[in-house]
């Protein structure tokens, strides 16, 4: 069976796009695992503890830090005002890291954080969003994708495969917009599958069937089609170029499978993110 696979982007938290099939076909085998747990303000034992004063002081230094970059503001009024202790929680952990290392991160990694600090806590909702909320998240990945895809091709490919890039850090920094609005769909997402509480069953082998025929009839070849839905990579490599564009095809192929196949996709793949 071929099966999708998404993944953490490596520092920035967001979704990989591809980087191989054992992550779903584990899930559907065997059960899908159970979710990391996440971190807490208290330091690793034999760290220096650091006095509330310092800790309130680096929160403010953090909350300062998160002001230069005024675009991820509507992020954070979003979590704040939907999941005010997942926004609390996120400020406690890097204050309390702030005030032990003396160093602050950048507003963009520290952005980062946060989301995946939520994707771990609450993200399995967003499995059980309404089609508008889910379709979105992958609308903005394609988004991502056509935007890395005119500035470098090799980092559209280290977006799909997941890969840990600074690159992709500074290219967040030059997007914050659209990086924001992936965030906040997120969000959105999460907060309408804890409302609506929608559950799908698992995508079948002919779900995947049908994709890649369609994947085919778009003009993608064998290759191609392995690295996107199995994670084999290519031997030779496939150059960047065609790969970032085998992404884009890929996302709008399955943009365009009937809806329930679609969503069934969807839904396991952002239920996996969750659990990563």
């Amino acid at each position: 069976m071929n099966i999708l696979r998404l993944v953490l982007l490596g520092l920035t938290a967001f979704a990989g796009i591809v980087t191989g099939a054992a992550l779903l076909q584990r899930a559907i085998r065997s059960g899908t695992p159970s979710a990391p747990l996440i971190a807490t303000a208290s330091p690793p034992p034999g760290e220096p503890r650091t006095s509330p004063d310092e800790i309130d002081a680096a929160r403010r230094a953090v909350e300062e830090k998160l002001k230069t970059a005024p675009e991820y503001a509507a992020f954070f009024d979003r979590l704040k005002t939907v999941f005010p202790s997942e926004y609390e929680s996120f400020l406690a952990v890097f204050a309390q890291g702030s005030a032990a290392s003396g160093e602050i991160a950048s507003a963009d990694l520290l952005t980062a954080k946060a989301v995946r600090s939520l994707r771990l806590s609450r993200g399995i909702l967003a499995a059980k969003a309404g089609r508008q909320a889910l379709e979105h998240i992958f609308e903005l990945h394609f988004a991502m994708l056509r935007t890395l895809a005119a500035k470098d091709p090799h980092l559209c490919v280290n977006f799909l495969y997941g890969g840990d890039s600074t690159a992709f850090l500074e290219f967040s920094a030059q997007n914050r917009g659209l990086v924001a609005a992936m965030a906040i769909a997120g969000i959105d997402a999460i907060h309408d599958g804890e409302i609506e509480r929608i559950e799908r069953p698992a995508p079948t082998g002919p779900d995947f069937d049908a994709l890649e025929k369609a994947l085919r009839a778009k003009g993608l070849d064998t290759p191609e089609i392995e690295e996107l839905l199995d994670g084999k990579a290519g031997d030779p490599p496939i150059a960047a170029a065609k790969m970032c564009r085998a992404g884009q095809v890929y996302l709008e192929t399955l943009a365009a499978m009937p809806e329930s196949t679609r969503l069934r996709i969807y839904g396991l793949a952002v239920e996996l993110m969750a659990r990563s």
